[in-house]
């Protein structure tokens, strides 16, 4: 039996909180033409780098000079905009419930150039930052109270990616499980990204009539009970996969600074490098969204070699594009070492279904990275097609990866504390 209407939650019986749904519902519109424009922006890379190619130096030699073009491009928009060193992070801004609007311009400028150049990055940070920042300005200037800002920022946040992930509750449970928002706050949060994502998704398939779900068709194959135990080892080669992501990350960055090159050099050096891996292993460029349907399609007759190749150049690219001042987000790309990894582990143990060790793979290995387990089981699922019980091995995989990461954190804390000299 339905509740009266007297027993609503009380803060939806606050003059405040419809005008929440009210900014969410502007905001939900701006998201999707927000993504709209800025897809449609980014996708004239690929456009022009024209049909993917998948084997070794089968890369374009000319997409090199395009690549160091845009990161000029880069470093000039950097010194015109007087960018910090550090871009916004997509993850740090949700967690803060706040954006500044005063950077956008400049992060979404200098993040159209980037993706459009190759660097291997995606285009959550700008959307966010679009999203998250328009609602910065209506919170300054309509006078909004502190929590119903927090509220608003990640209703905007969440109607820009509506249309991006092409589903609006996969944007809303990304938003509010990485936020976590406080009681106060996630009430009027859930149903402020309720409404901006799912207009923002109804406008943006009307428009683009493209949806998020099925992207990756793997192979359907009969869940075992077997399944949910080698969800464990498949977690675990995840945080491994991560940890060599880090390293390659870590001795990037200190190779770049070892350099000392000039500001205004040091992208062009990027759009060298990553347009040479791109050229060697071209399955590397770009975001590796439409990359990884190839590398699934073409996995058997890529081998395992190459797979391994183009895992690590994805690794070094991703890299390179982060520690040489070029902006976008990290989910895309280790979205593809993910798959990219399951397609590795299929060809090594055939007897691991293909589309088992994918789907796993693909959610754990930003589950390795992100405390978000629920929206990335329910991104593998939507992007898969797997079944119901097929996504419980899922859950195991990303609860492992997680819980192992945790852990070694433990340990390190726990080690540190150890040989700290105790103070009398």
């Amino acid at each position: 039996m339905p509740e009266p209407a007297g027993n609503a939650p009380d803060f939806t019986q606050h003059r405040v909180f419809w005008r929440l749904i009210g900014y969410s519902a502007l905001l939900g519109v701006l998201g999707s033409v927000a993504g709209l424009v800025f897809l449609a922006v980014v996708g004239l890379g690929p456009r022009w780098y024209g049909e993917q190619q998948t084997g070794w130096m089968d890369g374009p030699w000319w997409w090199v000079p395009v690549a160091m073009a845009a990161g000029l491009v880069v470093g000039l928009l950097r010194r015109a905009f007087h960018s910090p060193e550090k871009a916004p992070g997509l993850i740090e801004d949700v967690e803060a419930q706040h954006v500044d609007h005063r950077p956008v311009p400049s992060v979404v400028a200098i993040s159209a150039v980037s993706l459009i150049g190759g660097a291997s990055l995606g285009p959550e940070v700008a959307l966010g930052q679009v999203g998250g920042g328009a609602a910065d300005v209506v919170s300054q200037r309509r006078g909004l109270d502190e929590d119903t800002g927090k509220a608003l920022t990640l209703g905007g946040i969440a109607g820009a990616f509506g249309g991006m992930f092409s589903s609006p509750v996969l944007s809303v449970v990304l938003v509010l499980e990485l936020a976590r928002p406080g009681r106060k706050v996630f009430g009027p949060a859930l149903y402020g990204s309720i409404v901006a994502a799912s207009l923002s998704f109804a406008i943006y398939f009307t428009v683009a009539g493209t949806i998020f779900l099925g992207i990756y068709e793997v192979p359907s194959f009969d869940f075992a009970d077997w399944h949910l135990a080698a969800a464990v080892p498949l977690g675990i080669l995840a945080v491994l996969v991560v940890l060599a992501t880090m390293a390659v990350g870590a001795a990037t960055t200190k190779a770049v600074a070892l350099l000392r090159l000039p500001a205004l050099l040091t992208p062009v050096v990027g759009g060298l490098l990553f347009g040479l891996v791109g050229v060697a292993l071209p399955l590397t460029s770009f975001t590796g969204s439409d990359q990884l349907g190839v590398a699934l399609d073409k996995g058997s007759a890529l081998g395992t070699g190459l797979l391994v190749a183009i895992l690590v150049g994805k690794m070094l690219a991703f890299a390179v594009s982060t520690a040489t001042g070029f902006i976008g987000g990290p989910i895309f790309p280790v979205l593809f070492l993910g798959g990219v990894s399951g397609i590795l582990v299929h060809q090594v143990v055939p007897d691991i279904p293909l589309g088992l060790a994918f789907a796993c793979l693909l959610a754990a290995v930003p589950g390795a990275i992100v405390g978000a387990p629920f929206t990335l089981v329910l991104l593998a699922a939507l992007m898969t097609q797997v079944g119901p019980l097929e996504t419980a091995p899922v859950l195991i995989a990303v609860g492992t990866a997680s819980l192992t990461v945790s852990a070694l954190k433990y340990l390190r804390a726990r080690r540190s504390a150890a040989t700290e000299p105790s103070v009398a």
